[in-house]
C-alpha cells in the first residue's frame, strides 16, 4: 500500500511553507501552518503531527538548527518559544484541525513506517551530504537516533534543497532513490533535488 502523497509530507513539507513569500500567506508562522492544515486531508494532518511528536525528544537548539536550515526564510523562533517551543505549537495546530473533522482514521500501511531498517544508509547519507554545515549533520544525526530515520531523511532533503552550495553526484542521488523507495515515498519526494545532480 503507497503513502497518501506522491509528495512531501509532515514537517519536512510544513518546512516548504517559510519561503521569501510566506507572509503573504499568513500574519505569523502558526498562521501560515493553520492555514495549510485547514487546506490539507487528514493524513497530512496526521503527519505533521506524528512528525512534531517525535521531534520532541530532540532539545530546543537541535531544533532550531533543523527549522532554520530545513526553510528558506523562518521566522525567528526564539519569540515563538525556541525550537522546542514551536515544536510544540505545530502539534497543537494540528491537534486543533484535527479536532475540526468527524471521522479521522489513523495513519495505516506504509504512512506508519519509521524507517528503523533504514537508518544506516540514512546516516550515511547525513555524513555524506558534506555542504550541509556541520551543526545541521550533528542535529540529523540526532534526529535519526533520537527521532526516527524516516523524518530524519525527509529533513535531510529539505536541508539538501535549501543549502547554498548543495551539489549531488550521481551515486548520492541513487543512493537517496533507494532510501526513498524503501520507505515507500512518492515518485516526488527524492525528485525534489534531482535537479542538484552534477551534469558529467
Amino acid at each position: 500500500m503507497p503513502r497518501f502523497t506522491l509528495f512531501d509530507f509532515g514537517v519536512s513539507r510544513v518546512m516548504g511553507l517559510f519561503h521569501q513569500d510566506w507572509t503573504h500567506d499568513g500574519d505569523t508562522a502558526a498562521d501560515v501552518v493553520a492555514g495549510h492544515l485547514a487546506e490539507s486531508v487528514d493524513e497530512q494532518a496526521l503527519a505533521v503531527r506524528r512528525d512534531a511528536s517525535v521531534l520532541g525528544n530532540l532539545p530546543s537548539p537541535a531544533l532550531e538548527v533543523l527549522w532554520y536550515a530545513g526553510a528558506q526564510y523562518m521566522p525567528g523562533l526564539q519569540p515563538l518559544g525556541g525550537g522546542a517551543g514551536w515544536t510544540r505549537t505545530v502539534v497543537q495546530l494540528c491537534d486543533a484541525r484535527l479536532a475540526a473533522s468527524t471521522d479521522v482514521r489513523p495513519l495505516t500501511g506504509a504512512d506508519t513506517e519509521d524507517g528503523t531498517a533504514c537508518l544506516d544508509a540514512v546516516l550515511a547519507e547525513i555524513e555524506a551530504a558534506q555542504f550541509l554545515a556541520a551543526e545541521v549533520r550533528a542535529a540529523l544525526a540526532d534526529c535519526a537516533h533520537r527521532c526516527t530515520p524516516d523524518v530524519a531523511f525527509r529533513l535531510l532533503l529539505r536541508t539538501i534543497r535549501c543549502a547554498p552550495d548543495a551539489s549531488l553526484s550521481c551515486e548520492q542521488y541513487t543512493r537517496l532513490e533507494a532510501i526513498g523507495s524503501a520507505l515507500r515515498y512518492g515518485e516526488f519526494v527524492v525528485d525534489f533535488v534531482k535537479y542538484l545532480v552534477e551534469q558529467s
